[in-house]
């Protein structure tokens, strides 16, 4: 038995696996987040903890005897999160999330300071970043920034509690920006721009590899036993890649959450970060990875949904359903949080194009899928152009129980998308196969499989030759407003 771990951005997840893969129970966690100034997103990170040992509870008490048997511990989480400690591993400040803007300045400097930066990290620096995040301390912070003796990522926080050890993944490190990606170690060029070095980092070891055991007062507490090993774990969308099976070169998931992700797993390290591709190690050996991102997906729809006030983002779909093809419809650009592959664009906003005294509701619920679509589209040509081999895409996400959206998402991208049983835990459940691995002798591909296939969505010719023509004004659109978001 294996529990996966979660520390998502909005709750933290946890998930019994048991021997056969199969999931014996889940539980849940709420976290709260603080937004105490524009662009500011931060969390205290012993809440992580405080939630982390809720949902366990729960899962004990839900699932006494298969709780008893559980000998590994994976851990995954959001990742790029600056938690900063000092000498006593003591929380020196709430943590810098990943959908923070405020360091847009710093990613300049931290470029000019270390020119090779995108060669040694395969990505464009983004205030989304780690090292971004210690720069702005640093300037305004000062009193803080002299007082850090350790920078962990999320979830590794949590494994400090749990362990007593600093340790972290290639996957999550590799979204720091100080980690030398192709090498898979820490570079000391990219610390020393932040004014860092190699001592304020967590050991690394690979995701399916054991990172530690738990303290023996925490095992205690927990009703587990002491030798239970704490995987490497992962970041969150790599973590997601092991639990549906995206572990192979050429395979791929796409996530349609509250933000969108473009996974393709890749053989060898394959940098693209004038594209705003990244390029990350996976949580498996020997096997790196791209991403294209969007940062406004399922949530363009929650918003339409509050903005028109809707009964639910299940009512958009429905009544977008009844929207045919051929209708006249309003073109939807889905920046509202900016925008990174291909753009780059903090400034980047949300635009509904094409509106007239007849646009219903369900026109623009049509619109919206779309356009979210298209952003996809953007980033698949994106990963392509930068050398990505795409052979099977499986979709995630709570996006991804739409068939309506589905489909209008293969048809846009002209390739099947499979749906799988079980996509909707994603990341604890990659996190529990990780612990799987680092406890045991079995291969990731024995492991790491993708789950059964519930149904598949073939593109149509007719309607993709329709889609490329508004998605080539949707391209057009942007060229044209973005002076303009830019001078707003």
């Amino acid at each position: 038995m294996d529990i996966g771990i979660d520390i998502g951005t909005s709750e933290v997840k946890a998930l019994l696996l048991d021997d056969a893969q199969c999931v014996v129970g889940t539980a849940h966690a709420a976290l709260p987040m603080s937004r105490p100034q524009p662009l500011w997103s931060e969390q205290d990170p012993r809440e992580w903890w405080t939630a982390t040992l809720s949902a366990l509870t729960v899962l004990r008490a839900a699932q006494p005897a298969a709780y008893a048997a559980v000998r590994g511990i994976g851990l995954s989480g959001q990742m790029h999160g600056a938690t900063l400690l000092d000498a006593r591993d003591h929380v020196l400040r709430p943590a810098i999330l990943w959908n923070d803007g405020r360091s847009a300045a710093q990613c300049t400097e931290f470029e000019r300071r270390e020119p090779a930066s995108r060669r040694i990290s395969g990505n464009i620096a983004m205030p989304g970043f780690t090292a971004p995040k210690l720069l702005w301390v640093r300037e305004h912070e000062p009193e803080v920034f002299a007082a850090v003796r350790r920078v962990l990522l999320p979830k590794d926080y949590v494994r400090l509690q749990l362990t007593g050890e600093a340790v972290s993944d290639m996957s999550d490190a590799a979204g720091t920006l100080w980690l030398d990606v192709a090498a898979r170690r820490w570079s000391d060029a990219l610390l020393a721009a932040t004014g860092l070095d190699a001592t304020h980092m967590p050991r690394l070891v690979e995701g399916s590899e054991a990172g530690g055991r738990l303290r023996p007062e925490v095992a205690a507490e927990l009703g587990l036993a002491a030798s239970t090993v704490v995987a490497g774990g992962a970041g969150d969308n790599a973590a997601s890649a092991a639990g549906i099976g995206v572990a192979a070169p050429g395979t791929a998931f796409l996530s349609l959450g509250t933000s969108g992700v473009y996974f393709v797993a890749n053989a060898a390290f394959s940098p693209a970060p004038e594209l705003a591709v990244h390029a990350f190690c996976h949580c498996f050996p020997d096997t790196w990875h791209q991403m294209s991102v969007m940062l406004s997906a399922a949530s363009c729809l929650a918003w339409l949904r509050t903005l028109t006030h809707a009964d639910s983002e299940a009512q958009l779909v429905d009544e977008a359903q009844s929207v045919g093809d051929e209708d006249e419809r309003p073109i939807f650009l889905p920046y509202l949080s900016g925008e990174r592959t291909p753009h780059n664009d903090p400034r980047a906003s949300g635009v509904f194009f094409g509106m007239s005294h007849g646009t219903t509701r369900a026109q623009l619920a049509r619109a919206v899928l779309e356009g979210v679509a298209f952003a996809f589209a953007d980033g698949q040509d994106a990963l392509l152009a930068g050398g990505a081999s795409i052979e099977r895409v499986s979709l995630v996400g709570g996006g991804s129980r739409s068939a309506l959206w589905a489909q209008i998402l293969a048809d846009t991208l002209g390739r099947a998308l499979e749906r799988h049983e079980g996509s909707e835990v994603g990341a604890a459940l990659g996190a529990a196969r990780l612990a799987r691995l680092a406890r045991g002798r079995e291969s990731v591909a024995e492991v790491c499989f993708a789950p059964p296939l519930l149904d598949r969505f073939e593109p149509d010719a007719g309607r993709h030759a329709r889609l490329s023509r508004r998605l080539a004004r949707f391209r057009q659109l942007y060229r044209a407003l973005a002076p303009q978001m830019h001078a707003a």
